[in-house]
């Protein structure tokens, strides 16, 4: 029987940053795979999505070239062969969904094991296809995958996940997604900026629920004149074969035909079937409870990090978490800490978002102030054409410093670093509104957005900022 460390049942991007920690710190760790070493992300969600939306971004890019001043005139050409070159690129990117080259890094690291196989836990134990591995600590780093919808008739009909259509060549004409988060507005501006066409569908009254409405409004918007149906506030309540392919019955009486559905309602936990209630824990297809050192309620030596923890279903946070349970096995001692954990939205423009908003930060008891700022009204804005955009901040009166923030526009998810940086280390408002940003850039908003802030503490701003689309005198 082979003893060890640490085994990580999961090679995800969770499981890759736990072996590279054990085996810096002189530890002998098996990571268990029975899929792709590296997880979903580089094969079929994260790098595959953002190849396509790069593709459509450049197609979009060149319908403005005209109004840009790049060429007197220009055609596009028809959209499915366009489609299929950016799947080309897709795969490509993601070398052809070939986890090679990870595999081989990790069998580098001294003292790693990788172990090809679907394992299933006991007391103690990992077991797989006859081998019997050891443990002194566990952890568990299984990921998740797609969840379902429980609609009448939807699994007799054409069909897709999010990891289907991530991996699939052949274009729809006409396509329904269920789903107004992130991967569903991702995919639906995709597909609609190759010609295909797209309805959208959200049973909440805004896309990317709990995210800032006014921005969320603006990503509708842009959906809507990228050709997106965008239908919110309406759920499905049955589907059938139709004339092209399917049809939903929506609850609002109205019908849609389409030659496929794309399925984007979310992930579910995986951890069904790995053994979890060997070791007490009924929590198949549930989230594992996790304490605030990523350890497993519960259990002295069983761990969780990545999307099975529900807590932060992001590959960064993946990685945070693994880091929390690595300093905490190898003597370190760490608490996480997740008021800082950026959330982003791939579309063009992108979304981004870090700590809570108006309403969750009023829940929890702080005095709440907000200010907002139109990222048009920047310089960059006018030099780019950029017509969208918005910075929103959400600050505690009290302990004057940031807890929120949500952008929409050009560089929107890098533009959200300054704000995660400044929630993770509560930095003060009076510092934030003296920061100078280089003329002329979208981060410039911050300027007058912090003044907001502090005239609604102190009853006037601590620096000469100005507008947002006014420069300063040369």
């Amino acid at each position: 029987m082979d003893t060890f460390d640490v085994i990580v049942l999961g090679a995800g991007s969770a499981g890759l940053t736990l072996a590279r920690a054990a085996s810096a710190a002189g530890r002998s760790v098996a990571v268990v795979e029975g899929n792709r070493v590296g997880g979903d992300c580089p094969f079929v969600a994260c790098m595959p999505s953002k190849a396509l939306l790069r593709s459509a971004e450049v197609r979009h890019l060149v319908t403005r070239a005209v109004e840009l001043g790049a060429v007197a005139d220009i055609a596009l050409d028809d959209g499915g062969p366009a489609l299929a070159r950016a799947v080309l690129r897709r795969d490509r990117t993601v070398n052809h969904g070939d986890d090679r080259a990870k595999a081989h890094q990790l069998e580098e690291l001294e003292g790693a094991c990788l172990v090809r196989g679907r394992g299933r836990i006991e007391p103690g134990l990992v077991v797989l296809d006859g081998r019997r591995l050891r443990w002194t600590d566990l952890v568990v780093a299984t990921g998740s995958a797609p969840s379902t919808l429980p609609i009448d008739g939807l699994d007799r009909i054409p069909t897709w996940t999010s990891e289907q259509a991530l991996t699939s060549g052949p274009q729809p004409s006409s396509l329904a997604v269920i789903g107004g988060g992130a991967i569903g507005c991702e995919l639906a501006q995709v597909y609609a900026r190759f010609g295909v066409e797209v309805t959208l569908i959200e049973s909440q009254a805004q896309l990317l629920s709990g995210e800032d409405r006014s921005v969320a409004d603006l990503l509708a918007s842009v959906l809507t004149g990228d050709g997106v149906d965008v239908r919110l506030g309406c759920g499905v309540v049955a589907a059938s074969s139709g004339s092209r392919g399917a049809r939903l019955d929506l609850d609002d009486g109205h019908v849609v035909d389409v030659e496929r559905v794309l399925v984007a309602v979310g992930r579910t936990p995986n951890t069904a079937g790995i053994g979890l209630e060997s070791l007490g824990l009924e929590v198949e297809g549930k989230e594992l409870p996790i304490d605030e050192r990523c350890r497993v309620r519960g259990l002295d030596h069983v761990w969780a990090a990545g999307d099975v923890t529900a807590v932060v279903p992001y590959t960064h946070g993946a990685n945070y978490q693994a880091k929390v349970v690595a300093a905490n096995l190898f003597g370190k001692g760490m608490v996480a800490d997740y008021r800082a954990i950026p959330r982003a939205v791939y579309t063009d423009p992108p979304v981004a978002s870090v700590g809570v908003g108006h309403d969750v930060a009023g829940g929890r008891g702080i005095d709440v102030i907000c200010s907002s700022v139109d990222l048009a009204e920047t310089p960059r804005a006018g030099s780019d054409g950029s017509s969208s955009g918005r910075l929103v901040l959400t600050a505690d009166r009290t302990r004057r410093v940031l807890v929120g923030a949500a952008a929409m526009g050009p560089g929107a998810d890098e533009l959200i670093g300054q704000a995660t940086l400044a929630i993770h280390a509560d930095v003060p408002l009076s510092v934030l509104a003296g920061m100078v940003h280089p003329f002329p850039t979208y981060a410039e908003a911050y300027g007058p957005a912090m003044d907001q802030l502090l005239e609604q503490i102190d009853g006037f701003a601590s620096t000469p900022s100005g507008p947002a689309g006014v420069a300063p005198d040369a």
